[in-house]
Parts: C-alpha cells; structure tokens; sequence
C-alpha cells in the first residue's frame, strides 16, 4: 500500500518504444472513492484549456521509480473520454472534511491510500480533530465511508466501524 501523493512526479514512460510521456500531475479517482481512475499529465493552452490525462486500464505497472503505460498513444484529452466527467482529482479532495452522522468534526482529508491494484483502502488525514484510534492512526478505512462528499463538500463516515476496523487491523 501506498499513498497518492508517493505517484506524484513519476516519470510516465512507454513500454512500447521507452518514450518519456510526462510526469503524474495528479491523479483521478471515482466519484465513489473506490479507485484510481486516471493520471492526470498535465494542460496546455491559455484560452482553450486542455487537460491531459492516461486512463487507469492504460497503465502496466505503477513502479517504484515510474510509471509505465502500453505505448505512446494513451495519453488523451480529458473531454474524448466521457468517464472522465465524473472522475475527481486528488488534489480537489485533498482538505474536504470529516465529520460523523452526529456532525462530530473528526479531520480532513490529506491523501488516500493506495492498495496494489488502484483501489483506494482509506484516506491519510491532514488534520485530525478527535482522540484515540483514529488520532493514532491518523488514517480512516474506506470500508468506514458512509458519504462522500461529493454533495456537500464533508464526507460522513460511521466512528465506532472505523474503531472496530482499526482495532481488529491491530490485532
């Protein structure tokens, strides 16, 4: 497991013909939370913004030192994929609130945690506004997950599953 922000920078090379492609700018992840969908390679153009990015099914390996794709041609306009509308940016979730059904205030949000195939298995926090378990662990299962978000800009989650999940992790 490891952390969106460890992907950051990665060079994106080709396994085709070993072309440098870019950097990862950042990355895009379902509007559900539950994986990683895209990198995002970066834009160009002043008046009529282009956004570049390589969709999830495109890439072969995350390695440790880059990123490798099938070939040279994955990287596409953000507006030819039609999926991508409904992708997030990290970068976009990155301080978004945490707080309980009760309206308890638990954190933010300051990365997400990566397992080995792209899916995301929790959520790093920046900030961490209450004791015990979670304020030890400074992260949050995403099986714990009840809202995202998306709608109000504060995600819900449901504290007494994240202590019992955090508590048989510890075990």
């Amino acid at each position: 497991m490891r952390l969106g922000k460890d992907l950051i920078g990665k060079s994106i090379i080709s396994v085709t013909d070993g072309r440098l492609l870019g950097v990862v700018k950042d990355l895009y992840i379902n509007d559900q939370l539950y994986w990683l969908t895209g990198i995002h390679v970066g834009t160009e153009g002043l008046l009529k913004r282009k956004n570049w990015l390589i969709a999830r099914d495109s890439v072969v390996v995350f390695g440790i030192d880059a990123i490798l794709v099938k070939n040279s041609e994955v990287v596409v306009e953000a507006k030819d994929l039609d999926e991508s509308e409904d992708w997030l940016r990290l970068s976009k979730l990155k301080g978004r609130g945490v707080d309980t059904p009760g309206g308890t205030k638990v954190g933010a949000i300051g990365d997400i945690i990566l397992g080995e195939e792209g899916h995301i298995s929790g959520f790093a926090l920046s900030k961490v506004f209450v004791e015990g378990p979670i304020a030890q662990k400074g992260a949050i299962p995403r099986e714990a997950l009840i809202d995202t978000g998306n709608d109000d800009g504060v995600m819900t989650i449901d504290l007494p599953k994240v202590e019992q999940l955090q508590s048989e992790a510890a075990a």
